[in-house]
């Protein structure tokens, strides 16, 4: 009775911040004007809703893979160092600030470099006459590719640092007296251990991105290029009025795929930890 006793907070906070607003969101996703409904279910296989669940997975997927790649490389790049060395401390720590580093300051401190009036925008106008802000792109799915990578890289370098300090010298020393090269331990036994890792840990990107909403919602103030944005419209909208379960139903969506995806990366983590452990 003691040992769950103490866990009564943590299944609180769960219960008030998880399963009640789940449950909520599935019975709003089901209902319609206080009646049960399939209306608003139907709706999530129409047209508009499935192009912009399009360009969530795009968005969440482009920035995971790029996020994944660059940031795997500085996080081995950073493990190769002295693990008390100030590179080290430096680059975790910059990496914990600048994963957290969203919303609307991350907006704006692009449009105050690249927008129309950005301070680079301005440079390089006046330098070479070329017209970087372009069409807005900032503005649009380009842009917020660009701005989610911004943080899912030093995401990428504090999920995968665990992983890497589990690598043991005696694997590569091993190895080498059998003569092996650096590239077929890599191939070998490297990559494969490392491999589900390196997938979990984009995984947990793609579903960082998926649920971001704050920058994207002060980047983009018209239309809804992606589901949390869609959201927002009908809640808010004056065209979709009395639509509002509309918004359960997008969120019940979401809620689908992130439990998908999270499920993915307990099962790659659970079979990395008994190698890496």
């Amino acid at each position: 009775m003691g040992p769950a006793l103490g866990l009564a907070p943590f299944l609180g906070y769960l219960a008030v911040f998880l399963l009640v607003p789940t449950i909520v969101v599935l019975v709003g996703a089901f209902s319609d004007n206080g009646r049960p409904s399939l209306n608003n279910i139907e709706t999530l296989f129409s047209s508009g809703v499935l192009r912009t669940l399009w360009r969530s997975v795009l968005l969440s997927g482009s920035t995971a893979v790029i996020g994944a790649v660059l940031g795997a490389l500085l996080a081995y790049a950073v493990v190769t160092g002295k693990p008390d060395g100030l590179l080290r401390r430096a680059v975790t720590s910059a990496c914990g600030v600048l994963a957290q580093f969203g919303g609307v300051t991350l907006a704006f401190a692009f449009i105050a470099t690249i927008g129309f009036s950005g301070v680079i925008t301005e440079r390089v106008r006046d330098t070479f006459g070329f017209d970087l802000f372009g069409d807005g792109w900032l503005f649009a799915l380009p842009g917020l590719i660009l701005v989610y990578t911004y943080f899912q890289i030093p995401l990428m370098v504090i999920v995968l640092l665990p992983t890497l300090d589990g690598m043991r010298p005696q694997w590569r020393e091993a190895s080498e007296s059998l003569g092996a090269t650096t590239w077929q331990f890599w191939r070998h036994v490297a990559g494969p251990l490392l491999f589900p890792a390196f997938l979990g840990s984009m995984l947990l990107l793609f579903a960082n991105a998926f649920a971001a909403y704050a920058t994207a919602a002060a980047l983009v103030s018209q239309g809804n290029p992606i589901l949390p944005l869609f959201i927002r419209s009908a809640l808010t909208s004056e065209i979709l009025l009395g639509r509002e379960n509309l918004a359960y139903a997008l969120a019940l969506d979401m809620i689908v795929v992130v439990a998908i995806v999270m499920t993915a990366y307990a099962l790659l983590l659970r079979r990395t930890a008994k190698w890496l452990t």
